[in-house]
């Protein structure tokens, strides 16, 4: 496999950005370069800048906060997929110690062999577990239905 490094990344990303905004980075380029002032004096100054306009929002948005930050909802996933994830990474740990383990030749060498090792494992019991697994997932979600209490219980 060969792998070819990006020659400059900062073009690479200067490209992928929105056109307006790239225009107006390289115009405030040009403007502190076209000054022939000292790098390290702009900069400071351009940071100074920064903080007077970033201090300014910050108080206004603490004049809006009453109860400190907003509160991130986090969306639960479905019990069956819990269970199908728990059930996957139980097959991942079987899958694990049944490959060899004198296995150089196909995973590689020290550290870089075993977490291709684990990565090959973490894959298997996830397909695995994907159809109808060994059966961990549907006991579990049977033993335990979801239902109204069932984020109560979560959240303690």
């Amino acid at each position: 496999m060969i792998v070819t490094a990006t020659p400059d990344l900062v073009l690479d990303v200067l490209e992928a950005a929105d056109p307006v905004t790239q225009r107006a980075a390289t115009a405030k380029l040009d403007a502190l370069k076209s000054a022939d002032a000292d790098f390290a004096a702009t900069m400071d100054a351009e940071i100074g800048k920064a903080a007077a306009g970033q201090s300014a929002k910050v108080s206004e948005s603490q004049l809006g906060a009453v109860n400190g930050p907003p509160v991130q909802v986090i969306k639960a996933p479905a019990s069956g997929d819990v269970y199908r994830k728990f059930e996957a990474f139980i097959l991942q740990t079987f899958v694990e110690t049944m490959l060899p383990k004198e296995s150089e030749e196909v995973f590689g060498k020290g550290t870089a062999g075993g977490v291709w090792k684990s990565m090959l494992a973490e894959q298997l019991g996830n397909q695995l577990a994907k159809g109808k697994g060994i059966g961990i997932a549907r006991q579990l979600a049977a033993a335990h239905p979801a239902g109204p209490d069932a984020a109560g219980k979560a959240g303690s």
